[in-house]
């Protein structure tokens, strides 16, 4: 199966395009995060990998034993607005320091819940769910260069519509919404969209009801000039 990136929209579009409507969703897929041996989820024991085309680059475990107290911090502040990157970048630093091997999603897991032992007993449990989820992202986008791929993608996608094509595009997470804010805008005052969304379109309860994983999507739409 031939694996199609994001930053190759123009390849694409050689084929199939210029296009009237493109639909881009930047969430992974419910099959890689209920994977375990893909180690997306903290909630099942699983190898630290995070990699959303296994047979290329490093996984996140290896960027985890590279990165140091700083970039790992600003790893989780950049790419999850991670409120307490601070202390899971000591904790990390910390245990790599007295030699513990972070190689699977329970042991990245259990660091972070040492490094919040200080929130109350009652707030604790639901800190951590949130912190972990936050981490896991952090470095899923960074050893996948997530956003670099996007930004192409956002740069190329004008080139690849219509006039008057129309583009809709899904994120899950707030640094992705504000790359396709920013670049609509831009767009947008350059004259190359006529229109763009003014807010983002967020799923029903109904919908959330019915998936529980559309709860953080929005959806920004622009159309060509």
């Amino acid at each position: 199966m031939k694996l199609i990136n994001f930053a190759n929209i123009d390849q694409v579009a050689e084929e199939g395009g210029p296009f009237d409507f493109l639909l881009a969703d930047l969430g992974v897929s419910s099959m890689q995060i209920d994977n375990p041996d893909r180690g997306f989820s903290y909630k099942v024991e699983g190898p630290l990998d995070l990699r959303l085309n296994p047979e290329t680059g490093i996984t996140a475990a290896e960027r985890l034993r590279e990165a140091d107290e700083e970039e790992f911090c600003g790893m989780l502040v950049e790419n999850a607005d991670e409120p307490y990157a601070g202390e899971i970048a000591r904790a990390v630093a910390l245990a790599k320091k007295r030699g513990k091997r972070i190689e699977t999603t329970t042991q990245l897991k259990e660091i972070i819940e040492e490094a919040l032992s200080f929130i109350p007993e009652k707030e604790r449990g639901e800190a951590v769910k949130k912190s972990c989820a936050r981490t896991f992202q952090a470095l899923r986008i960074d050893i996948n260069s997530e956003y670099e791929v996007l930004y192409q993608f956002l740069e190329k996608l004008p080139g690849v519509l219509k006039s008057g094509g129309r583009a809709a595009i899904l994120t899950f997470h707030s640094g992705e919404d504000r790359l396709v804010k920013r670049s609509f805008k831009e767009f947008k005052r350059a004259g190359i969209y006529s229109e763009i969304a003014e807010d983002v379109i967020r799923p029903s309860k109904e919908e959330c009801a019915q998936n529980s994983r559309a709860r953080s999507t929005k959806m920004r739409w622009a159309v060509k000039a």
